[in-house]
């Protein structure tokens, strides 16, 4: 996300990233790769757990990005890193 963050910014998209590192790793970690979103922590795994983002043994994460909108309606939702192009599709489509 960071190299493409411009096509996020484009479409007025707030990309952000969650995961169970405490708040202070995700600092350190943000500014040695200077990346331009934020970085949320979630220790219990409780988002991770809401949007299907568990393996089946309920402890480790699986990469997946979900789209959003303002309304609260997925738009997108894919396991793994795909990049900025197919995660912003649905709304380039949506555009007049």
């Amino acid at each position: 996300m960071r190299d493409e963050i411009g096509q996020y910014r484009e479409l007025d998209v707030v990309p952000f990233g969650v995961n169970p590192a405490s708040a202070d790793e995700h600092a350190a970690y943000a500014r040695r790769l200077r990346l331009p979103f934020v970085l949320l922590s979630d220790p219990g795994r409780d988002v991770a757990r809401r949007y299907q983002a568990l393996r089946p043994d309920g402890d480790e994460i699986v990469r997946t990005v979900y789209l959003i909108d303002r309304d609260g309606v997925i738009r997108y939702a894919q396991r793994g890193a795909p990049g900025a192009s197919l995660i912003l599709e649905p709304l380039r489509q949506g555009r007049t």
